[in-house]
């Protein structure tokens, strides 16, 4: 049970809302045949770095690449902006079924460390856009997430929000910006130092929706 009034939910995508990896290697895979580089990438690998910014990942995973990053990445963005809305991912049980009945008692806000399309992908593919007040990207500001957190509290006039994400990332971004975190513990993470935590997104809405009864 949560003995605390929030106004407002701020959600982290992958991970916490969905689970795009498999669709995410394939743009990955394509990327590196269209740059000439020899190299595949599977799920296990992008799992290591989920919750990071795309250029960090890209430096980890191709250290190598050089002069070559930045025609990397222009290829990575393109055709992430142009697969994702069709492969999109798969979204953990219970969002769908909880967002609309959230969404009627709380704010509902995103806020991820992906590229500027995204969060835009995200919503089209799901179709959760009606729900969603705002959205924020590492991609749209070049700022870690507890500035953009911090960001979307400020641009909405947010009194007492709470954050919600799977990796000790998330938590960090959240306490940095001010607000307590929620960790879901079905996601690619674990934290030691949340707030609250919820096994599945229905606990997590059952916690949330309960909470002044």
């Amino acid at each position: 049970m949560i003995n605390r009034q929030f106004d407002s939910l701020i959600f982290d995508m992958d991970g916490t809302l969905w689970d795009a990896v498999d669709s995410y290697a394939e743009v990955w895979n394509k990327t590196l045949k269209q740059c000439g580089i020899a190299s595949i990438i599977d799920r296990a690998t992008l799992l290591r770095y989920m919750g990071l910014t795309i250029e960090t990942i890209t430096d980890e995973i191709l250290p190598s690449l050089g002069s070559k990053f930045t025609e990397f990445m222009t290829v990575l963005e393109h055709n992430e902006r142009e697969m994702m809305p069709v492969l999109g991912g798969k979204l953990y049980p219970g969002v769908m079924d909880n967002i609309p009945s959230l969404a009627q008692r709380y704010r509902l806000f995103m806020v991820s460390n992906c590229g500027a399309r995204g969060l835009h992908n995200f919503l089209h593919y799901t179709g959760l856009t009606p729900w969603i007040s705002d959205t924020l990207t590492n991609g749209e500001t070049s700022r870690p997430k507890a500035e953009n957190i911090s960001l979307i509290i400020e641009r909405n006039g947010l009194k007492s929000p709470l954050y919600i994400g799977d990796t000790d990332g998330d938590c960090s971004a959240a306490h940095a910006a001010g607000i307590p975190f929620m960790h879901v513990t079905y996601g690619f993470g674990h934290t030691d130092n949340a707030d609250y935590s919820a096994s599945s997104f229905s606990e997590l809405a059952r916690m949330l929706l309960n909470t002044f009864k």
